[in-house]
């Protein structure tokens, strides 16, 4: 990866080149995150990859952020992100976990067999949209399906305008209806959970060849080289593509527009309704029942409609409750290095 690569073909954009000033255009070097180890952040610049040790005065970052580097390809400073993908940390842990940054298109990709879920696509057209990200679903084997037809009117049904394309991810022929996303300086992501063929997909439209100058796999949590690492691959076309693991978990967090705006059906149901303060969960006059009794509104999309609204709520203020009770810690902390200095000093 040590060849020399346009800035173009990173990913770089009009809206990042808008924040250099004409000095840091001629004295900085543009680089780009292309790893995240557990202890250092794997950088990209048109010349070579270098190293940047994680330390408390860096800001947090993330799989494709842009970053401005000195002479001596030292940190300087962050660009304003595009686009970012975050989610609560897994598990009991308090905390938000970056996925991925400065994305244009978000491939949601979902399996034709037993994995097909409305409902994780609706989690994932989530995240898109509060991000602002295209979202586009991928919907793979369907050289195992009998009733692709039925289940791509089902994911439409969703958002009249959403974009749904099936493939069959070992057919470079069938995958091609991609490449129209895949333009040179544009950055795609892939979402789905494990087995649904998200590998197979990206080695078809890599030209099954995933070479050590096209991609750089991120540590695991136990510090290997694994399939379970988000990576960055260099697409033949000169697009950039970002990879990400299977995830079990995806919970939500400070994502209260983006639900909104892909149950804008629901939304827009509410706005009819008798009582502004209406719940939708029997109240006289409410629209949103109502359009389930005529069968224009699944039960199902209501309920995780209000699931994941209660999910990004809870996860967010707890989030929230955190935050302010490390800040005070931090208060205390120096409140105390304070009190020992002068106590030093008086003695």
């Amino acid at each position: 990866m040590n060849s020399i690569i346009s800035l173009n073909l990173l990913g770089w954009q009009p809206f990042f080149q808008q924040q250099l000033t004409l000095d840091e255009f001629e004295q900085t070097t543009v680089a780009r995150v292309v790893a995240h180890h557990r202890s250092e952040y794997v950088v990209r610049t048109e010349q070579a990859l270098s190293r940047m040790p994680i330390t408390p005065s860096l800001p947090p970052m993330a799989l494709g952020d842009w970053l401005l580097l000195d002479g001596d390809n030292r940190f300087l400073r962050q660009l304003d992100r595009k686009s970012l993908f975050k989610r609560k940390s897994p598990g009991s842990k308090l905390g938000e976990q970056f996925i991925a940054a400065n994305v244009d298109t978000l491939f949601i990709v979902c399996s034709l067999n037993q994995d097909f879920n409305l409902s994780r696509i609706e989690r994932y057209l989530a995240l898109a949209h509060e991000a602002e990200v295209e979202p586009v679903v991928v919907l793979t084997k369907q050289d195992l399906c009998d009733d692709v037809d039925e289940k791509r009117q089902a994911i439409q049904s969703l958002d009249p305008l959403l974009l749904v394309e099936s493939v069959n991810a070992l057919d470079c022929t069938s995958c091609e209806v991609l490449l129209s996303w895949c333009r040179p300086g544009r950055t795609l992501s892939l979402l789905g959970s494990s087995g649904v063929g998200k590998s197979t997909l990206i080695n078809t439209l890599l030209g099954n060849e995933i070479q050590d100058t096209g991609s750089i796999r991120e540590d695991d949590s136990k510090g290997r080289h694994t399939t379970t690492s988000r990576s960055m691959h260099f697409m033949p076309s000169g697009a950039v593509l970002i990879d990400t693991p299977g995830m079990r978990e995806l919970q939500l967090t400070a994502c209260e527009q983006g639900v909104s705006q892909t149950f804008a059906d629901i939304d827009e149901l509410a706005q009819r309704c008798r009582f502004g303060d209406c719940q939708h969960t029997g109240e006289p006059g409410c629209a949103v029942q109502q359009a389930i009794d005529r069968g224009e509104l699944a039960p199902r999309r209501l309920a995780n409609y209000f699931k994941l609204m209660r999910e990004q709520a809870r996860n967010s203020a707890s989030l929230a409750e955190q935050r302010a009770k490390d800040k005070e810690f931090g208060k205390m902390v120096k409140s105390v290095m304070s009190e020992s200095r002068h106590y030093k000093k008086g003695c």
